[in-house]
């Protein structure tokens, strides 16, 4: 990935913590509107998902990335920074050799998480029907997400399934104590569906004993295939209580087991799995980023039609005509501009996102001194939108995803 220089990565990171401030600030704002008499009270639904899915996700991003360790310590991380599911299977052998392995005991392939795969677990979730292939949540080790994941559903509930994913390792890396494997994995049992105890997420539950689903894991994979080795590295850590990133309890003795899959003869057609295009698919904030700023071009140049429309049908006088037209003026360039720069950050143009943010956040802070100014204290009524879609924008093109999309030109191919 290309390196961003220093002032770049410095206005990023303002940008980052910026819109962590802005989406606290605008879901203080939607709530105050929520709870007045009448519809609005549809806004505390709102709040929720703004809280849940933007300010809290922020925030613990900001805040981990100062207190959790960035070096490996046996647990996961989630996409927001927190400690996720326990490190606790180690393997050694070919990737093709980790899929024969986990087919012949009855896994089967986690599909890639997209908005496609995305809605389809919770349409099943909700119904209640199979979903064999359901997606698993992304955790991160070595800094980058799993490289695949397997599951089992439990009598065709997609809400309860074993899973386990899957790293390889680092050429050259070893564990702590010297000893080298090619993968590590982290296996949890999803016991149910419902809402994370740190981000308020509507999320799978798992079983504490992370243990009795590590050995559910080997148990399987070694009845097939029973010459897979096993070793267990003893106190591999110390036995712990904890929470993963949902807030869930676990429970681990602190051993690593590790499997030896050297004599595990891969199947001669690999497991089915997405086919890359030869092209990086553009990150959801990216498209999010864009197409909310598309919209409020749209916005912009309906406004400009209003007043022309208005000016038409009166006789204002030439002062009033010069400051219409002036207006309008100024709403088409600002929408010719939030397009262009729209294109380009789709494009993967770094200097077009980082504006697109800059104006968002001049637009945000703009509305703050504006209130401030005039001492409003009292719900935002007809701003309420605008001033979110600029937050939105803010919180979707200063994400890490979105960054790192626009700074590696090398992803267009």
């Amino acid at each position: 990935m290309r390196a961003e220089t220093g002032w770049v990565a410095r206005l990023d990171g303002a940008f980052f913590v910026l819109a962590g401030l802005a989406s606290v600030w605008f879901a203080y704002l939607t709530l105050e509107e929520g709870i007045t008499p009448g519809w609005q009270m549809l806004l505390v639904i709102v709040f929720w998902v703004l809280v849940a899915y933007l300010v809290l996700p922020r925030i613990h991003r900001i805040l981990t990335r100062i207190y959790v360790p960035d070096y490996f310590i046996g647990r996961t991380r989630t996409a927001d920074g927190l400690l996720g599911d326990p490190v606790n299977l180690a393997l050694m052998g070919s990737a093709e050799q980790v899929h024969a392995a986990l087919q012949r005991g009855g896994w089967t392939r986690a599909d890639e998480l997209t908005g496609r795969t995305g809605w389809r677990i919770v349409t099943t979730t909700l119904s209640r029907r199979s979903y064999p292939a359901a997606p698993v949540s992304p955790l991160f080790l070595f800094g980058r997400r799993q490289d695949f994941a397997y599951q089992q559903e439990v009598e065709g509930n997609p809400s309860q399934r074993h899973h386990v994913r899957f790293w390889k390792c680092p050429d050259g890396w070893l564990l702590p104590g010297g000893f080298a494997v090619d993968w590590l994995a982290a296996g949890t049992y999803d016991r149910s569906v419902g809402l994370s105890l740190f981000t308020l997420q509507v999320t799978h539950k798992i079983d504490q004993d992370t243990d009795v689903e590590r050995e559910h894991i080997i148990d399987t994979v070694r009845a097939a295939s029973p010459e897979i080795g096993l070793d267990i590295l003893r106190d591999f850590s110390t036995g712990y209580h904890s929470r993963n990133g949902g807030g869930d309890l676990i429970r681990t003795d602190g051993d690593l087991p590790v499997l030896n899959l050297a004599g595990v003869r891969p199947d001669a057609a690999p497991p089915s799995a997405p086919a890359p295009d030869g092209r990086p698919r553009r990150p959801a904030q990216i498209v999010f980023g864009v197409v909310a700023t598309v919209l409020q071009a749209v916005v912009y140049l309906g406004f400009a039609g209003l007043i022309l429309l208005a000016e038409a049908s009166g006789e204002p006088s030439a002062d009033v005509r010069a400051g219409l037209l002036f207006a309008v003026a100024l709403l088409l360039v600002v929408a010719s501009a939030n397009i262009g720069f729209a294109i380009a950050t789709l494009a993967a143009r770094n200097g077009a996102r980082l504006t697109l943010c800059a104006l968002s956040l001049f637009s945000i802070v703009s509305t703050y001194i504006e209130r401030t100014a005039s001492n409003q204290h009292g719900p935002l009524h007809g701003e309420l939108l605008p001033l979110g879609t600029s937050v939105l924008v803010l919180l979707a093109l200063s994400s890490r995803a979105a960054r790192h999309f626009t700074t590696d030109r090398a992803t267009l191919g």
